[in-house]
């Protein structure tokens, strides 16, 4: 139900923060950049605890799809990103906020539009899981190489910030879960999975606000060159998914899970790292809060044109979506 309404909330919260100083004096939205570090971890915990254990086993039980999958992610986004940060000619914080989209892992918003695709849920997920664990690795070198003139920390310091800040809170979360799982009351479990989606979606909406505090002026001007490259940058990684699911001959639930898996990049983890290495250039963190909405758009689109294709019964097709509705 929340991510239903969570691009209605999102609008709405936007434009509430860049009308803000127009009617009170104090800025939270402001106010709150220093602790967006704080809310990104908050956020991981709330993902590690939404993980079940059989999801993780998945990572382990389908690493040659999952290896292959993440692969896809780490090379054809940062290269998608690069070529149209060329093509449209933009400028140098629009140019690092298009790679910074492009760079980053999967979002947890690509797991519940497989379900609503009648994708393959727990494939999605594993693909997360993967992109997320190894983004410590993978990030810093990414970025490193397409940003190495325009970034002012090293790989090292960003590996070390993604453990902080997003690794390590999703493994504390996920340790938490099992803890709790053995030791607590029934009640108290299920107010912790309550609480944790509306964590992680509210940092989310909350960090997208903050960057539109940050540039209000700017916002409203009209960003053509930018909003052609991220759509680009979008349907380029749905082909990019697509494609790589047909060379591996992927059952068809699986094929749609990995092309909402690449083209949804994780854009508030994205816009979170634009704010935190380029805090002279808040207007870097405009693209990844733009892909943010975009991605959720086109992603919500194509799972309800998925959601509503009916394969004909007896092919390969038909048995994995009944297999995935399982």
């Amino acid at each position: 139900m929340l991510d239903r309404v969570l691009l209605p909330w999102l609008i709405l919260l936007t434009a509430l923060a860049l009308g803000w100083d127009d009617w009170f004096s104090w800025d939270p939205f402001v106010a709150s950049r220093s602790h967006l570090w704080l809310m990104i971890g908050a956020a991981m915990f709330s993902i590690g605890w939404m993980l079940p254990p059989e999801e993780v086993r998945q990572v382990l039980r389908r690493w040659p799809a999952v290896l292959a999958g993440t692969c896809t992610q780490y090379t054809a986004m940062p290269l998608l990103a690069v070529a149209m940060a060329s093509l449209w000619n933009l400028g140098p914080a629009d140019r690092v906020g298009v790679i910074m989209a492009g760079c980053v892992p999967g979002a947890m918003a690509s797991n519940v539009l497989s379900l609503v695709a009648r994708a393959n849920v727990s494939f999605s997920v594993s693909l997360t899981t993967s992109a997320t664990l190894l983004s410590p690795l993978v990030v810093p070198w990414c970025l490193g190489w397409w940003l190495r003139r325009e970034i002012s920390v090293s790989a090292w310091e960003v590996a070390q910030d993604l453990c902080w800040t997003v690794v390590g809170p999703l493994l504390l979360g996920y340790l938490a879960a099992r803890v709790l799982d053995r030791f607590a009351p029934h009640w108290q479990r299920r107010l912790a999975e309550t609480a944790a989606p509306w964590c992680a979606r509210l940092t989310i909406l909350w960090i997208i606000a903050v960057v539109a505090a940050l540039n209000r002026e700017r916002l409203l001007q009209w960003h053509g060159p930018l909003l052609g490259a991220l759509l680009m940058l979008n349907l380029g990684g749905y082909l990019a998914g697509h494609g790589t699911g047909h060379a591996l001959r992927l059952p068809a639930a699986m094929r749609r899970a990995l092309t909402l898996e690449v083209g949804m990049q994780n854009a508030g983890l994205g816009t979170f790292m634009a704010l935190e290495y380029f805090p002279d250039q808040p207007e870097a963190a405009i693209p990844t809060s733009f892909y943010t909405v975009g991605c959720m758009l086109t992603g919500t689109i194509l799972a309800r044109i998925w959601a509503r294709r009916v394969y004909p019964p007896g092919t390969k097709e038909a048995e994995s979506q009944a297999s995935n509705d399982r």
